[in-house]
């Protein structure tokens, strides 16, 4: 993929990603939106499950312009790891970081509800503020759409976002894969280099060996295979043999230390930082989650089942 952009439109418009993010929104009544590092619209625009009291805020340019700042807060607190803002009316949001390798590209964003039951005292300062902010609905209207917020408790809430982690490790995977297999009007060159890598990505490969392979200079094959698929030569050739070894892993009578020969690494060590910088994880994590493995965790289901009630 050439840009972030582009990996977070592959990802959100994927079945796997749209029959999440419905099953989500059905089990907590929360939007769910996957965002790119860099953002400039409102997470919820065009969601379903939508606070309607946030869409109401949305279509006053002044309102409109104090989320924006929240969500581009929460997304700035989320670069390391899961954080959660509260608005001036005291609805929450949160964003979980998506990496590919050690680079987060996008987050996960869900929140718009409160965290306790508002008093009437509260209410009325939210229908007062909003009045104030030149929110043209009237008072009544912006009481019951206020009063639509879901609320839920920091416990249910703190429960919920584990479960977003868990599903943003599996996008990781994801991206992955598509960072590996993209091919979107590449240029021949880097089609054959990649077919060349894929095929002797057991053994030792170099920059010079595939460019004489492809018959054009390593300083040119080095820029454009860049510019086709916006990773260097070595993290490809690196994410070629991860994906190897991630098949590799579903093998329970495969040891680690076999997997890494397997797939073109020479030590156990070096396998496991590159497996770990790549992936986000060791080796041995990734094979545990793997349905069926004893340490392997019980279904998302089962977890948004729990979270609900």
């Amino acid at each position: 993929m050439n840009t972030n952009n582009e990996m977070i439109d592959q990802l959100a418009g994927s079945e796997f990603f749209k029959g999440y993010e419905k099953a989500y929104g059905t089990a907590t009544g929360m939007p769910l939106t996957l965002m790119p590092v860099e953002a400039f619209d409102l997470s919820s625009k065009g969601k379903s499950h939508k606070n309607p009291f946030c869409a109401m805020m949305a279509r006053n340019n002044g309102t409109c312009a104090a989320c924006l700042q929240m969500q581009d807060q929460v997304r700035k607190d989320a670069m390391e790891k899961t954080a959660t803002v509260t608005c001036a009316h005291g609805l929450c949001e949160a964003a979980v970081p998506v990496r590919l390798g050690d680079q987060v590209f996008g987050f996960l964003q869900t929140g718009q509800i409160l965290m306790e039951k508002p008093s009437p005292a509260k209410i009325n300062k939210v229908v007062a503020q909003a009045g104030k902010l030149g929110v043209k609905e009237s008072p009544e209207a912006i009481r019951n759409a206020y009063l639509k917020t879901p609320v839920l408790s920091r416990e249910k809430f703190q429960s919920i976002l584990q479960l977003l982690t868990t599903f943003a490790e599996l996008l990781s995977i994801k991206s992955n894969q598509v960072a590996v297999t993209q091919a979107n009007a590449e240029p021949p060159v880097i089609t054959k280099a990649k077919k060349f890598i894929q095929e002797r990505h057991t053994e030792e490969i170099s920059l010079q060996q595939v460019a004489k392979e492809v018959h054009v200079s390593s300083f040119y094959l080095c820029k454009l295979f860049r510019k086709a698929t916006g990773i260097t030569f070595t993290e490809f050739v690196c994410r070629t043999r991860m994906e190897k070894a991630k098949d590799l892993l579903l093998n329970p009578n495969l040891r680690v230390s076999e997997i890494v020969y397997e797939v073109g690494f020479q030590s156990l060590t070096h396998f496991n930082r590159v497996f770990k910088k790549t992936m986000g994880e060791t080796p041995t994590h990734y094979r545990s989650r793997i349905p069926g493995h004893r340490n392997a965790p019980a279904s998302l289901t089962h977890y948004l089942r729990l979270a609900r009630n």
